[in-house]
């Protein structure tokens, strides 16, 4: 595997992606795209240039991957592409400031219902998603249900990342477990057992866009509760979400300490120093261990002793796991929009998307059911359970629909903020659930 040369890099640096063409292993992705170029039924502007702020990448063959794919895209088009990584949690005001002002980056790749904060502001793509989805087997309905509002699509969910439990093998197996509980009750249990015989465990309830938002919700569906109603009328105020609060209350006492300032970054830190037994990451805690495990042993120690498992299934009775979505989109101020277009049928193209999803080590999944069939899901049985995570995943509205109503619940972080109160002891159930209902409804209203 060709990796590019362009790494280690600082946050807000602009990378060109030209650069990134390494001329070995490069022609003959370059031959293809040339041909892609000439076929595509989007064609740039001439002279178009394109700016791209994406989220920091968890893995640098990821990034390596991406920037090839940029590059390409560059060579075969002529369109110089400039990328700006940013970190998880500032992808979202930085594309709000920019929706409201006119100005800024032609193309924001984020979480979620990004899109749906300003789904206005976003170009029309409807074109690009019913190219990908004839050509590449129709995509999944959660990807339907992130990329349209008003019946088309204002985004291109180009990748998921599953959100599942990463754990320890030896350490739970310490506490008494031979297998992470395939049931709420059993779970807290294990959670309690790690804490007192072995390693404890850790959620983030800093906000954190990615995994704290992704657990909580997890926690409240799986009990019960919920948000909105089917008709977006705020139903938070439920025994339901009390007992989802009081379950999370006491699963907490048996977190390592800090937790309620850890963002996105936090838990892999902890998980790969060994500070932590069990937590909900993407498949990027593994990637890092084996990518260091011929040089680290501590990361192969670490390696071979870990593995996943889906969520829990709570008193529901189903699956109620929160993956994280990640779209793209078109911001309609862009002076380029037809370059924008073309650049997002490019990246999905299955020349480029096979490769960059195993080079991801199956960190990033996808949206579009004919790569179900990419080797990297068979190729570590570690990795597999994360092929359907976009097929199995409830979506930011819950019960509701996912607007501009939803997109604006989670970037303000009503559900995460209410358990992170009352875990933390700043607030009684009672207390918190009032809070965030007041909250709610000013945003449904």
């Amino acid at each position: 595997m060709i990796h590019s040369p362009l790494k280690n890099l600082n946050r807000r640096t602009v990378l060109k992606a030209g650069a990134a063409l390494g001329a070995a292993g490069s022609a003959n992705l370059l031959a293809w795209a040339q041909a892609w170029a000439q076929s595509s039924p989007f064609k740039p502007e001439k002279g178009a240039k394109l700016s791209l702020m994406r989220w920091k990448r968890f893995i640098q063959a990821e990034e390596d991957s991406f920037m090839k794919l940029v590059a390409a895209f560059s060579k075969a088009t002529g369109v110089e592409v400039k990328v700006t990584h940013e970190s998880l949690d500032d992808v979202q005001p930085k594309a709000s400031v920019s929706a409201n002002t006119g100005q800024g980056p032609d193309l924001f790749w984020g979480l979620y219902s990004l899109p749906h904060l300003f789904p206005t502001k976003c170009v029309d793509v409807t074109d690009v998603a019913n190219y990908l989805g004839k050509k590449y087997g129709g995509w999944v309905p959660s990807a339907e249900t992130y990329g349209k509002s008003g019946g088309k699509w204002i985004a291109i969910p180009v990748a998921y990342n599953g959100n599942v439990i990463n754990y320890r093998q030896s350490m739970i197996e310490k506490a008494g477990f031979k297998e992470v509980p395939k049931d709420t009750a059993g779970f807290l249990e294990l959670m309690k057992a790690l804490k007192a015989k072995s390693t404890p465990g850790g959620f983030a309830l800093g906000r954190a866009s990615g995994d704290g938002n992704a657990w909580v919700h997890w926690a409240l569906w799986a009990h019960g509760g919920n948000l909105v109603d089917a008709k977006d009328k705020v139903i938070i105020d439920s025994p339901e979400t009390a007992k989802a609060l009081e379950y999370v209350k006491t699963m907490s006492e048996s977190f390592v300490s800090g937790t309620a300032s850890w963002n996105d970054a936090f838990n892999n830190k902890a998980f790969l120093t060994s500070e932590i037994s069990l937590t909900n990451n993407g498949v990027s805690i593994y990637a890092a261990a084996k990518r260091d495990a011929g040089k680290d042993p501590k990361m192969k120690e670490i390696m071979d002793d870990m593995n996943h498992a889906l969520w829990p299934v709570g008193p529901v009775g189903k699956p109620t796991e929160f993956h994280i979505a990640y779209p793209m989109m078109l911001m309609r101020y862009s002076k380029v929009p037809n370059a924008g277009k073309a650049f997002m049928a490019f990246m999905l193209e299955a020349e480029n998307y096979n490769t960059w999803l195993e080079e991801a080590v199956g960190y990033l999944t996808h949206p579009l059911n004919a790569y179900d069939a990419n080797k990297v899901w068979t190729s570590d049985p570690k990795l597999s359970l994360v092929r359907d995570v976009a097929k199995r995943t409830l979506t930011a509205g819950g019960l509701g629909s996912v607007g501009e109503k939803a997109a604006s619940a989670l970037a303000d972080f009503v559900v995460l903020d209410m358990f992170a109160s009352v875990a933390t002891g700043r607030a009684s159930v009672k207390e918190a659930i009032a809070v965030a209902e007041r909250q709610a409804k000013r945003i449904y209203r």
